[in-house]
């Protein structure tokens, strides 16, 4: 179902919804005022044990003679380049260690090691998708343009392929997400002149990436180039499906809500806040399970605060929980496996058309 009208969905008052906002900018700022040296130790630790898996990881890739050697080392180098991609590259890039005045850990210098650039990325990501989360043809994360994930999108004889194209898009997610923000740097440029530097910059990254990973780390293997060069491709594949089942499970499970254009009208700061609580969704997760997803397993929090320190995510959900009961809000969180379940049913309901899904179950897929 879409909202039109979040006040009306959530049955709250303008008063309400005010004091919502209110107590939620209070959290935000007692997690600002209270940053300090042990945040930043925190990511500094971070970027150390990342480098220091991934040259142990490669070291026994290309030192190793045994397969199982060769499955270790790249299972190890797959989660490096995890923590790579998601607890640094993607929380740095939202600007969440901007405090520190670090400009080695800062949202404007830092390059992930991924196909798309980051300043593309930080752009579609950070404002087209966090300003307008879930926001039908506004929001082009909702279904990256290749999915259908609302039934008040119009419905395509390409959506019949939609199941197989989730497969594809999971194994090469970083390009889905390159090229997706390209498409967003291309069109939001107004000269020939913009287009083309938003294609250099893309083929340039992605120039860079290739030669690293299938050209270089390979060459300096020697004669073990060939077990480099494959396990370089199954960590990125492995990362790709990583990366992807994190963020479907934060946006797409059963009690993720969409939203309608006309919510963005006059909309206030508590209306905003009232839509990131009701847009995404949570996945249940232990320290470890926290730290591999990026904290996106706090994606309710993510998308409250998305410029607060990850590390502080599991704290500050607590009392986004505790607002939630008081206003009788839902908080939508379940286990990993039963939220990509209930995403994984919605992209092959939404696959068929709305007439041919009341033809065989006798009612339109309830999303």
């Amino acid at each position: 179902m879409t909202i039109r009208d979040i006040a009306a969905y959530a049955k709250l008052s303008s008063a309400d919804i005010d004091a919502i906002g209110a107590e939620l900018d209070t959290i935000r700022s007692d997690i600002e005022e209270s940053l300090g040296a042990s945040d930043a130790a925190y990511i500094r630790r971070t970027i150390v044990f990342q480098r220091a898996l991934e040259v142990a990881a490669r070291l026994l890739i290309a030192g190793t003679r045994s397969k199982s050697g060769l499955l270790a080392g790249t299972a190890a180098l797959a989660y490096a380049k995890s923590v790579e991609n998601m607890e640094i590259g993607h929380n740095v890039g939202h600007g969440q260690w901007d405090w520190m005045n670090d400009p080695e850990i800062h949202s404007a210098t830092w390059e992930w090691d991924m196909v798309g650039p980051s300043a593309q990325w930080r752009y579609s990501h950070n404002y087209h998708h966090h300003v307008f989360s879930n926001v039908l043809g506004v929001d082009d994360d909702l279904g990256f343009g290749i999915l259908r994930m609302s039934r008040d999108q119009q419905w395509e004889p390409q959506h019949l392929v939609q199941p197989l194209r989730n497969v594809l898009l999971a194994m090469i997610f970083e390009w889905g997400i390159a090229l997706h923000d390209f498409y967003s740097a291309r069109d939001r440029a107004d000269t020939d002149e913009g287009k083309n530097a938003a294609r250099h910059l893309l083929r340039a990254k992605i120039g860079r990436q290739l030669t690293k990973d299938f050209v270089t780390l390979p060459a300096l293997s020697g004669r073990r180039w060939k077990r480099t060069l494959v396990a370089n491709l199954g960590a990125n594949v492995l990362r790709n499906l990583w990366a992807y089942l994190v963020i479907f499970c934060g946006h797409f499970p059963d009690g993720a809500e969409r939203f309608g254009p006309e919510t963005l009208r006059e909309e206030s700061r508590g209306e905003w806040y009232l839509r990131q609580m009701l847009g995404a969704a949570n996945f249940k997760a232990g320290p470890v399970l926290a730290f591999s997803s990026g904290h996106l397993c706090y994606q309710i929090e993510h998308h409250l605060f998305p410029d607060l320190p990850s590390s502080r995510l599991a704290e500050v959900s607590a009392r986004v929980r505790d607002v939630c009961e008081k206003y009788n809000l839902p908080y939508t969180s379940g286990s990993l496996a039963r939220q990509y379940l209930q995403t994984l049913r919605t992209i092959f309901k939404l696959a068929l058309p709305d007439a041919g899904w009341r033809s065989l179950f006798g009612a339109a897929p309830p999303v």
